[in-house]
Order: structure tokens, then C-alpha cells, then sequence
């Protein structure tokens, strides 16, 4: 039984709860079509988190990892396509858990400005909205410790030349989080929904080594 290495960022900033923690215990030993899930919630800290994932990946023995976190302010679960070598957490007034805010720092001095995840994420995204749940595609996973992670895993496969398949789910406010006075207005998402968005994702990357060529229109811009 091959293996898909499913991670989620832990509480961070103004979140006191990330959906993204509770949707990788909740599917933590899941069976998707003969494929084992193994989840691990990582640290939301520059670099650490990349050295946790990367662990993990020689740990698992996974061919398959797919990561996420939260986007607050989106109402659906979105699956990322590119990864940036950029990082700026600044603009958004936070620090990572070890209170660092990079500014204008690359996540590897030497690497390109940007990865292209190699998950079917057309063949996600419809295969979510087939089943009820309200999906795009995303190309903007902003400059804080998402795109940090992904683009730092991303570069580790490419560098090493390893077989692997590798992307970034994100997902909505949970309700608890969307009720907090400076979260008023923001859509929100329950934890059974992303979860099952997510299984379906999981499902969708392993019936379809490549992705469909049939359009996924957005609404979503970025």
C-alpha cells in the first residue's frame, strides 16, 4: 500500500483554530483507494516547518504529499498551483510562531522564482464541486508560511530529482473562527465539509496521474 503524506500548518496569528490541523487528524489512517493516509501537523514557523515535511516525507516513505492551510477571507476550499520563492510577512501584520516576519526574503537564494505543483488540480477541483463542495483553483497562495512550505517542498523534490507528487490545498475560515469580532463578515467553512472536500481532492490525485484538460471555470481571480 502506497502512501499519501498529508500535512496541516497548527494554530498561528489571529487563529486560534486551523481548520487545517483538524482536517489532517480527522483523515489521519484514511484509506483513498488502496493509498494509506499519514497525517502530520506542522509547525507554522519558517524553515522548521520545510525540515518537519521534509522528515516526514523520508519517515513515510510517501509518493504523494499534499499540504495545507488556512486562507481566511475565501469561501472555498482551493487548490494552489504555483509556489513563489518569496516571502513577505509583514504585509499581513503576523509573525511565524517563533515571532520571525520575513520581509523580502527567498525562500532559497539559488532557486527559481516559482514552482507549478504537479497534483491533477483541474480533476480536483471538479471532482469537489461534483460532490457538493465549493472548490477553485488558485494562483496566488500569498508570502507568508504556506507558500513558504510549498514552495519549499517543491524545491526540495526538484533539487533531488525525486519521484514525487506534491501540492497545496487551502481551506476557509472554520465558523468558530468566521464568529470572532475581528473575523465578522468573512465566510466560513465546517471542518466535516473541508474534510470531505479534501478526501475527494485525495481521491481525484490518485485516478488521475495526469490532469484533465477539460476547463474548471473561476470565479475566484487569484
Amino acid at each position: 500500500m502506497s502512501t499519501i503524506l498529508l500535512t496541516g500548518f497548527e494554530a498561528y496569528g489571529n487563529t486560534p483554530i486551523n481548520p487545517a490541523e483538524l482536517v489532517a487528524r480527522k483523515l489521519d489512517g484514511a484509506d483513498v483507494m488502496g493509498h494509506r493516509v499519514i497525517s502530520r501537523v506542522v509547525p507554522n514557523s519558517f524553515f522548521i516547518c520545510i525540515d518537519a515535511v521534509k522528515q516526514a516525507i523520508e519517515e513515510t516513505g510517501a509518493d504523494t504529499i499534499v499540504m495545507m492551510g488556512e486562507y481566511g477571507g475565501r469561501s472555498m476550499v482551493t487548490v494552489e498551483r504555483l509556489a513563489q520563492n518569496l516571502n513577505d510577512a509583514t504585509r499581513y501584520g503576523l509573525t511565524d510562531n517563533e515571532g520571525k516576519a520575513l520581509q523580502d526574503v527567498l525562500t532559497n537564494p539559488d532557486g527559481p522564482a516559482a514552482y507549478r505543483t504537479n497534483l491533477p488540480i483541474r480533476a480536483m477541483v471538479k471532482a469537489m464541486r461534483d460532490a457538493g463542495i465549493p472548490a477553485d483553483i488558485s494562483d496566488a497562495d500569498g508570502t507568508f508560511c504556506c507558500n513558504h512550505l510549498f514552495y519549499g517542498i517543491l524545491d526540495h523534490i526538484a533539487q533531488n530529482r525525486l519521484p514525487l507528487r506534491a501540492g497545496w490545498i487551502h481551506l476557509p475560515f472554520l465558523p468558530e473562527v468566521a464568529a470572532l469580532d475581528a473575523n465578522l463578515g468573512a465566510p466560513s467553512m465546517s471542518v466535516e465539509t473541508a474534510a470531505k472536500g479534501v478526501m475527494v481532492g485525495l481521491q481525484a490525485v490518485m485516478t488521475h496521474p495526469f490532469d484533465s484538460h477539460e476547463a474548471v471555470h473561476s470565479r475566484l481571480q487569484i
